[in-house]
């Protein structure tokens, strides 16, 4: 206790030093509970409701007459508020927002949908919001005018932490311009499951270790701009083989395995005062042995973390001493809206421990009268006791608190000034900001493989060389096009060269072929998102059959290949032929070159930074921060290590 005690005391005393702007708010006790006997009980209940106003359609209140055809109405993104999206506002007093890509069109919009946001929320006595992203780079960002850093698994490749630290800085300063508070970030999931479908590049590593260094150094980058961190998904969703978005998955683990894997970076991350979990809808039916009957397949299913008493309370509050804000994953995900009925997920999470829950997502006005439904469900289940309003008010101490630590508490003007949009407008996605992701890239890109020195191309005047993507990643192909132009800028190509990018299809075998043959350098990029993709046999996975046959035939005039794998990287054990195997551990999707500001700017810049390499653009320094293992003759997964964690 005393060296944790210690540990502790030093941390703090480095995030301390590291917030010239930004200061922690002494929470005042006295003050929390006059507010919350003060508060009515819908109130209350409220402040545990987190909305998220997505897309606006106006569904039809009765169904068309037979013969008659339905007119599909117009989804719209909602960028700034309508009239039942006020009325919904002002009536509720939601706890919180989250906001996803369709809310964010430009700094100056979303900035001032924010503000809207907060100042309808607080008409007639409401308290600030928690306003929440998804911010955590790679693959999963909202801001599409923002900092698309390298994403976790690329930051841990580079070995150092301080660059997780550098880049959640950078998301929560730009987060912070826009005013939103809280970033629904980082992952502190440990990836041990190579067939993860759901979080794969999205974690760190696949040694837990690792997974708390890089982890808890991004949530002091966090809190260094007073953004509030939240660890997701507890007690983890690394070793799963379903997504709960579209299913719900089970980890037969015991107690005493997670705590000797899963549960370290947690435990670590909430000694350095980490403020919000999220949990994870997963079955656990060695810790959480309850069950209940799912309502859509009447089959007997365990209770998943979100709604397990045992994990939320004895464990993770009990066992590992956690007193910040629970809050749920989103509510309308598969795993939990195709097993149970609304009332039933509003009694379980809250029994459990839960403070905040994420509503489904509004995506229409049914959806729309859900979320309001849902809210008046459970201040009915309050009232008739199955619910006990103590526990409720536990729940608001605790958010109540958490605002007042970052002074939420004390915002009551939201006017938006000239100077906050010029502040968002050129800090949000700076020349400076984009630079710094780029450069990360650059560390994270790890060689684990280069034959006679293939890596990198040595291009003379004249040749020619192509960029072949596979179909996988064929809305990757901008990116290829992007390469290009640093190359070109930079002076990085001797003169006369040409370089083809293009990407393969169902249709396109032959000729892409016949293009590698003919051209002096080949450079293949492929994207690797589920098992199904390393199976030459399936539609994810049929370009792979098309690289074999690039690889065969150049090696048989002489010529070498390069792979550069763009998602994850376990596609290496796939081209071992190859001559050179690049890991860049993500590139999001870039069909064109986007422009330098503005909406749909953004870019992930890994698969830039790999592609720029493999022409002598930067160099491949990183290492692997999880095992890759081989494949057997099916093309499946084995337990065998073909390249090791560290390499």
């Amino acid at each position: 206790m005393k060296n944790n005690a210690r540990r502790f005391l030093a941390l703090m005393l480095v995030v301390l030093l590291a917030l010239p702007a930004f200061a922690l708010s002494e929470a005042s006790g006295d003050d929390i509970e006059a507010m919350i006997s003060s508060m009515t009980l819908e109130e209350k209940v409220g402040q545990m409701m987190v909305v998220s106003f997505r897309v606006w359609k106006e569904l039809p209140e009765e169904e068309p007459e037979e013969g008659e055809d339905a007119e599909e109405p117009e989804a719209v993104n909602i960028t700034e508020l309508n009239d039942p999206i006020r009325e919904c506002l002002a009536n509720c007093h939601f706890g919180g927002t989250v906001l996803y890509a369709e809310n964010c069109q430009d700094a100056e919009q979303v900035l001032r949908l924010v503000a809207d946001l907060q100042a309808t929320n607080q008409a007639g006595g409401g308290i600030p919001m928690l306003v929440a992203a998804d911010q955590e780079g790679g693959t999963v960002a909202r801001l599409g005018f923002g900092t698309t850093g390298p994403g976790n698994m690329a930051l841990a490749a580079t070995g150092d932490a301080e660059n997780a630290r550098a880049m959640a800085s950078i998301y929560g300063e730009e987060l912070s311009l826009l005013g939103i508070n809280t970033d629904f970030a980082p992952v502190m999931d440990v990836n041990s499951n190579p067939n993860n479908p759901v979080i794969g590049v999205r974690s760190f590593s696949d040694d837990p270790q690792m997974v708390y260094g890089f982890g808890s150094a991004y949530v002091e980058g966090l809190h260094s701009t007073g953004t509030i961190a939240t660890l997701k998904h507890f007690p983890s969703h690394g070793n799963t083989d379903t997504d709960s978005h579209t299913g719900l998955p089970l980890i037969d683990r015991s107690y005493e395995e997670l705590k000797a894997l899963d549960l370290i970076p947690f435990q670590s991350a909430i000694d350095v005062t980490a403020d919000m979990v999220m949990t994870a809808h997963i079955q656990f039916p060695q810790i959480e042995t309850q069950t209940y009957t799912s309502v859509s397949t009447g089959e007997e299913i365990y209770l998943p973390a979100t709604m397990s008493r045992t994990i939320l309370t004895d464990i993770l509050r009990g066992d590992m001493g956690f007193e910040g804000v629970i809050v749920t994953d989103a509510l309308d995900m598969a795993a939990i809206h195709d097993n149970f009925t609304d009332e039933d997920v509003i009694r379980l999470t809250i029994d459990a421990g839960a403070d905040m829950l994420l509503l489904p997502i509004i995506t229409d006005t049914d959806l729309f009268q859900r979320n309001m439904d849902m809210v008046d469900t459970a201040v009915r289940l309050v009232r008739e006791g199955e619910i006990d309003e103590a526990r409720i008010d536990a729940s608001v101490r605790r958010i109540l608190t958490l605002k007042q630590k970052y002074g939420l508490l004390d915002e009551t003007d939201f006017t938006v000034t000239d100077e906050q949009v010029q502040a968002a407008v050129s800090g949000c996605g700076s020349a400076e900001h984009r630079q710094a992701a780029f450069d990360i890239s650059q560390k994270a890109l790890t060689l684990v493989k280069n034959d006679n020195q293939a890596f990198p191309v040595q291009m003379q005047a004249g040749e020619t060389a192509l960029i072949l993507f596979a179909d996988s990643c064929a809305s990757r192909v901008g990116t290829g096009d992007l390469a290009v132009q640093l190359l070109t800028e930079q002076g990085a190509l001797p003169n006369g060269t040409e370089i083809t990018v293009m990407a393969n299809d169902a249709g396109n075998g032959e000729k892409c072929v016949n293009t590698a043959i003919e051209a002096d350098h080949v450079v293949l990029v492929n994207r690797m998102y589920n098992a199904a993709c390393l199976d030459p046999n399936t539609d994810d996975g049929f370009s792979t059959a098309v690289f074999d046959q690039i690889i065969e035939a150049r090696h048989g005039l002489g010529k070498a290949v390069i792979v550069v794998s763009c998602q994850l990287p376990y596609d290496a054990a796939r081209f071992t032929e190859a001559d050179a195997m690049l890991l860049t551990y993500g590139g999001g999707v870039m069909c064109a070159i986007p422009p330098e500001t503005g909406a749909g700017s953004a870019y992930a810049p890994n698969l830039a930074a790999g592609l720029c390499a493999c022409f002598g653009m930067g160099e491949a320094n990183g290492k692997l921060p999880v095992n890759l293992p081989s494949l057997d003759e099916n093309y499946a997964i084995t337990s065998e290590i073909l390249y090791k964690f560290g390499e």
